[in-house]
């Protein structure tokens, strides 16, 4: 019915005049609908005719409508550029009836009006380039100024989110979104348009490189600060999931990749402490309960949810955050919560083949007191790993291996030279950062008694000489600051009951270079540096070994096969081609 009345207004002369004054200059109100995307078939036939019609855009005509617009502050001018823009950032999606000449056409628009559409609307606006406040924006909607150019404004706001999820050259994301950073202001009178930028950039952080992740980041960022606390829960909550998703693999590729998406979630996090302590409570209450779960029932489902990077990445983040914050903040609830599920994480996988997983808890923990100052003895975890059993030594691995990289060691790895010199050096590292801490403290002589003894007992028994030494070195330098800390502290007059002479004791030695074990402790951070950096180029896909009954099957399965009547009778060939396998 609606259609034979269309039908017999379409022959009615006026209005197939005004429908032709119509149709001859597209206007920014018909190419969007107010809320979405979607639209009616009224305006899905005008699109129809518009393709037919096509324009071809020349750099001649795009600059024409630049001058005039600069010069003469032309209106039709300006809906021009915004239409040929939103035809170049929907290019290869649809066309609103421009097509441009070449490429120089299209770049020109892009560029014009990513430069000068920020300043274009705040001069209409007169909202002053310094004004980011989104109450002012609130304010101008219920002027009829918003009312005539509202969208415009839309229209490049909607276009330019479109264009993110378009492009894939990096350094044309970068500008963009850096242009679009600029006018966020105007995203508070469109929320439906915010929730997408949002979605669109947390995916770009998650995904891109650095420079187009740092760009996206810092748009998250403003978002969060300037809408209110509905927006920045959205975007704590996207950032969190798109975190933990990229955490879902077996193995760490990109390390570096990594720490930079958790650094910027720790810095969002830590602009509202307050606020963002309660879901870190949630996080933390719930890594707990998973924990309990593994530790009573054992099952091979909770254990593998625990030994996931999953898991391990969302407890890093987490030592992070409170690291960063518990100087300013009351955070110690959440500490002393961290610090028992590190503990009974350590405690879960205590087996030699879980080194990797028990080396950062042992980090984690060191981690926390160095940030709190609060003691927390890690040194019985670290000396663990010297009573590690394997079944029998053999030669060095000929595999390289990045054991940073994954969470479980394989079985025959446990059997090489690399692995016990790999436990030794983390061992003599992790009690080197643990004594550097404390090797002012004048309870140091009683802090390292327990360690000492251990040592001198896996000093006796090992056999490998280069161990033997670099533990007596250790041994040494260890008991020179004993013997330093225990001449301080027989000279001194007070009790161990008068606290606070006992918390300044030797704080004033303490930036002396030349302290007994602050030479030794500069030596081994350099070394640990130089091994992680070689370490990052080691690849941990190591080729499996082959053992006797799998040889065994494979050499059984070649006999069947031969035996095949398929390949007696000449249907298929008896040779099988193997694929060689390089590890690089």
């Amino acid at each position: 019915m609606k259609k034979k009345k269309l039908d017999r207004l379409k022959k009615d002369p006026e209005f197939s005049k005004f429908l032709e004054s119509y149709y001859g200059s597209i206007q920014i109100e018909e190419t969007y609908s107010d809320e979405d995307d979607r639209r009616d078939p009224a305006q899905q036939d005008e699109n129809d005719r518009s393709k037919s019609q096509e324009k071809p855009l020349t750099g001649s005509v795009i600059h024409s409508w630049c001058k005039q617009f600069t010069e003469e502050h032309s209106r039709s001018a300006l809906i021009s550029l915004l239409n040929a823009y939103r035809e170049a950032c929907h290019f290869g999606a649809e066309t609103i009836g421009y097509r441009f000449q070449n490429s120089g056409s299209f770049c020109n628009i892009l560029m014009f009006m990513l430069s000068n559409a920020d300043e274009i609307f705040r001069r209409l606006f007169q909202i002053s380039s310094l004004n980011c406040r989104k109450e002012g924006i609130l304010e101008l909607k219920n002027s009829s100024k918003w009312n005539d150019l509202k969208p415009l404004v839309k229209c490049y706001l909607r276009s330019t989110i479109f264009l993110l999820n378009q492009v894939n050259d990096s350094e044309i994301l970068a500008f963009t979104m850096t242009r679009l950073r600029a006018s966020l202001l105007f995203l508070a009178a469109f929320p439906s348009l915010l929730n997408r930028l949002i979605k669109a950039t947390v995916s770009l952080w998650a995904t891109s490189a650095e420079v187009l992740s740092s760009a996206s980041f810092l748009i998250i960022k403003d978002v969060a600060t300037m809408f209110g606390s509905n927006h920045w829960n959205t975007c704590l909550s996207k950032i969190s999931v798109a975190y933990l998703a990229r955490s879902r693999v077996s193995e760490i590729v990109d390390a570096k990749r990594l720490q930079f998406l958790r650094d910027s979630i720790v810095e969002l996090y830590s602009l509202n402490v307050q606020k963002s302590s309660a879901k870190v409570l949630a996080s933390i209450s719930q890594l707990a309960k998973m924990l309990q779960w593994a530790l009573q029932t054992k099952k091979k489902e909770a254990v593998k949810k625990i030994c996931s990077w999953e898991y391990v990445n969302c407890i890093d983040l987490w030592v992070r955050f409170i690291s960063a914050n518990i100087h300013d903040y009351d955070l110690q609830p959440l500490m002393f919560m961290t610090i028992q599920i590190i503990n009974g994480l350590a405690y879960l996988f205590a087996g030699p083949r879980y080194f990797p997983l028990r080396l950062k808890c042992i980090q984690w923990l060191s981690f926390l007191s160095s940030s709190s100052g609060f003691f927390i003895p890690v040194a019985s975890f670290v000396l663990d790993i010297l009573e590690y059993k394997v079944v029998k030594e053999g030669g060095r691995s000929r595999n390289t291996f990045n054991i940073t990289s994954v969470l479980k060691l394989p079985k025959y790895y446990l059997k090489s030279q690399n692995f016990q010199e790999e436990c030794l050096l983390s061992v003599l590292e992790q009690l080197s950062l643990h004594f550097a801490q404390w090797s002012y403290h004048i309870s140091f002589p009683e802090l390292a008694a327990t360690s000492l003894i251990r040592l001198r007992k896996f000093h006796e028994i090992t056999l490998a000489e280069n161990l033997r030494r670099m533990v007596k070195h250790f041994i040494d330098q260890v008991e020179q600051n004993v013997d330093f800390v225990q001449r301080k502290r027989d000279e001194v007059p007070f009790s161990p009951n008068d606290y606070q002479s006992v918390d300044s004791f030797l704080q004033l030695e303490k930036p002396s270079p030349q302290a007994p074990f602050t030479q030794y402790y500069k030596g081994v951070l350099e070394k640990a540096s130089q091994r992680s950096s070689r370490e990052c180029g080691k690849t941990s896909l190591l080729e499996p070994r082959k053992s006797k009954r799998n040889k065994a099957e494979h050499r059984k399965g070649i006999a069947a096969e031969k035996n095949h009547p398929a390949v007696e009778n000449g249907m298929v060939g008896s040779k099988r081609k193997r694929k060689t396998v390089k590890v690089q």
